[in-house]
């Protein structure tokens, strides 16, 4: 009985600990902007992609917009780039690799598999960017007319 007892006491912590049920926030897609500013140097801006929409499925989902070119690129562990500015407004969605961005001012944002980067930072003093760790950065890119409209919604 003692035993029985203690099973089902050390299975509910269990649940309590790691079935904890999914928060609205963490159902978003996590989303980094970055963005030149007043100042000529890029910014981050930590959100997420809006996902206000629902379907039969019961799937929530962001609005469509257009994009004008998809691209894959791969980059093996170790790579970086220096100094440079986003090419054209995109997203660029990380497959896998997890990196290290960095603008003039000297601060920091990770990014990981998964997340969304919205790159607009098309002018000014750029950013560089280094993988760390062993994984490759595996990557899409999908580039956006100037007046797409993306649902990003920094955080508070």
């Amino acid at each position: 009985m003692k035993k029985s007892w203690l099973a089902l006491l050390s299975l509910s912590i269990f649940l309590s600990l790691f079935l904890q049920p999914v928060s609205a926030e963490e159902k978003l897609v996590r989303c980094v902007r970055l963005w030149t500013g007043a100042d000529n140097n890029s910014h981050f801006e930590e959100g997420v992609i809006a996902l206000d929409l629902s379907n039969s499925n019961g799937d929530i989902l962001s609005p469509k917009w257009d994009a004008k070119t998809v691209s894959f690129q791969k980059t093996n562990a170790g790579g970086k780039l220096g100094w440079h500015g986003a090419p054209i407004r995109q997203i660029v969605i990380t497959l896998s690799g997890t990196l290290d961005f960095v603008n003039r001012n000297n601060e920091h944002i990770m990014v990981y598999p998964g997340d969304v980067l919205l790159a607009e930072d098309i002018v000014g003093t750029g950013h560089s960017w280094k993988l760390v760790g062993s994984d490759p950065w595996i990557r899409a890119y999908i580039t956006l007319d100037p007046d797409t409209v993306v649902p990003f919604r920094p955080n508070k």
